[in-house]
C-alpha cells in the first residue's frame, strides 16, 4: 500500500498544517507544553500510516493504524484542553478534519481486518 495515496494520509496531512496554524494563537509559555504536544501527536498520525504501509502485511499495518488513531485521540483531547483554558477559539475546520481522519483510519482497519487471512 503506497501511504500517499490513502486519502487517511492525505486527511492527516491536512490536519497537520492545520493543527499548526492553530497552535500558533497559543501563548508563548505553552511552547514545550502544549504546543509541543500537539503538534507530536498531529505529526505521529500520518508518520503511522507512512510506516504502517511500509510494512510487510496487513496484520501490521493495522497495528500502526491503531496507534495513528491514539494520536488523534491525543490531539482531539489537547485541543479541548486548549480551548477550555481559552487559548484558542477551536477551529471547525479542525473539528471536521480530525472527524474525517477518525472515519477513514476506522474504515481502513476495518477494510484490512476483513481481508482474507487477517483478524
Amino acid at each position: 500500500m503506497e501511504h500517499k495515496k490513502l486519502e487517511a494520509w492525505q486527511v492527516a496531512i491536512k490536519l497537520v498544517k492545520e493543527v499548526y496554524v492553530l497552535s500558533k494563537q497559543l501563548p508563548k509559555d505553552e511552547q514545550f507544553g502544549l504546543i509541543s504536544q500537539m503538534r507530536r501527536s498531529a505529526i505521529s498520525i500520518p508518520s503511522n500510516i507512512a510506516e504502517g504501509s511500509a510494512r510487510n502485511s496487513d496484520k501490521e499495518m493495522t497495528q500502526f493504524l491503531y496507534i495513528s488513531l491514539g494520536s488523534l485521540a491525543e490531539l482531539e483531547t489537547q485541543i479541548i484542553i486548549a480551548n477550555e483554558l481559552k487559548f484558542i477559539n477551536e477551529s471547525v475546520e479542525v473539528s471536521d478534519l480530525i472527524g474525517s481522519e477518525k472515519k477513514l483510519i476506522l474504515g481502513l482497519i476495518k477494510y484490512l481486518k476483513n481481508k482474507k487471512g487477517t483478524k
